[in-house]
């Protein structure tokens, strides 16, 4: 496939995983305040785990390598384990437009993870269209009001560091074990581990629960913590981890406008103003040289996998 074309279809990929992420800390306000942290943080993956054994073991799936066992155990503590959990955690205190200015420096995280484990190094034009992007979040974060740092947001801003490499690992894995296979071993590995705590934490009352509450938890365990991931992995393997990361600029304020329309939260001019201007950065950011080491061949059926 050629690189124009694949990197088109790895940004288009990018971009359906952003969508399938804005709707994660609606979906986690909604959940939380039924299903406790616990359920919603470590129940979905649980939920998850099921699913992609089923079709690891439909399809046969071969074990992945010692090596890339290391790289999965990094991915699983990030994307199964910590950003679940701490998100759960903070959206039991926090309204969705706070936490999601404070995921949108998520990009400059992945990013930064980006030249140390992939090898990509990013042009100056690419760093300051990030710190433009990044600027614009921290300023509408002040606008609400959000100058003191309480536990919710120190909760929030361990999420991003974590997810952000867990993206940059997941990303480069990509490459040689394909896109879904990263997060279905990553989500099956840890799994097992949560059904204790998670069965601890379940009580009958839960079982009353209305159904919206019920469909967020299992838009998050399918959508947000499996299928999310298939085209934002592939995306990256694709398209590049850093300049696909760009993508997540527009992710705070698409998540803004989700709660507007499902949790009746406000939308103001400001942050209409604050996303064109991020949305502008993304723009330029994505069409940045981004040079990347010589790497050895990836077969190409890892790739279209």
């Amino acid at each position: 496939m050629p690189d124009k074309r694949k990197e088109k279809i790895g940004l288009l990929l990018g971009v359906v995983g952003v969508i399938c992420f804005s709707l994660t800390l609606p979906a986690t306000s909604i959940a939380v305040p039924y299903f406790g942290t616990t359920i919603v943080g470590l129940g979905r993956a649980v939920i998850a785990g099921i699913i992609v054994a089923i079709v690891l073991l439909v399809r046969k799936e071969r074990l992945p390598s010692a090596r890339q066992f290391k790289s999965l155990m990094i991915v699983s503590f990030g994307a199964v384990l910590g950003f679940p959990l701490l998100t759960s955690w903070a959206m039991t205190s926090l309204p969705v437009s706070h936490g999601a200015v404070e995921l949108a420096l998520l990009p400059l995280a992945t990013a930064g993870f980006a030249i140390f484990r992939a090898g990509e190094r990013p042009s100056l034009k690419f760093w300051l269209s990030s710190v433009i992007g990044a600027i614009a979040v921290i300023i509408y974060a002040s606008y609400l009001g959000l100058g003191q740092l309480h536990m919710a947001d120190l909760a929030l801003l361990a999420a991003v560091l974590i997810l952000g490499l867990s993206y940059a690992e997941g990303g480069q894995l990509s490459k040689e074990l394909g896109s879904w296979q990263v997060i279905a071993w990553a989500i099956l590995i840890a799994g097992p581990f949560f059904i204790i705590p998670v069965f601890l934490s379940f009580t009958a009352d839960m079982l009353q629960a209305p159904a919206t509450a019920w469909l967020s938890l299992f838009y998050l365990a399918v959508v947000s913590q499996f299928l999310a991931y298939v085209a934002w992995y592939g995306g990256m393997a694709m398209g590049g981890i850093a300049r696909v990361s760009q993508i997540q600029y527009v992710q705070p304020f698409l998540m803004i406008l989700f709660a507007t329309l499902f949790l009746n939260e406000s939308i103001t001019s400001f942050t209409v103003v604050v996303a064109m201007i991020v949305v502008l950065s993304v723009i330029v950011g994505k069409n940045t040289t981004v040079k990347q080491k010589e790497s050895k061949p990836v077969p190409s059926k890892a790739i279209n996998e």
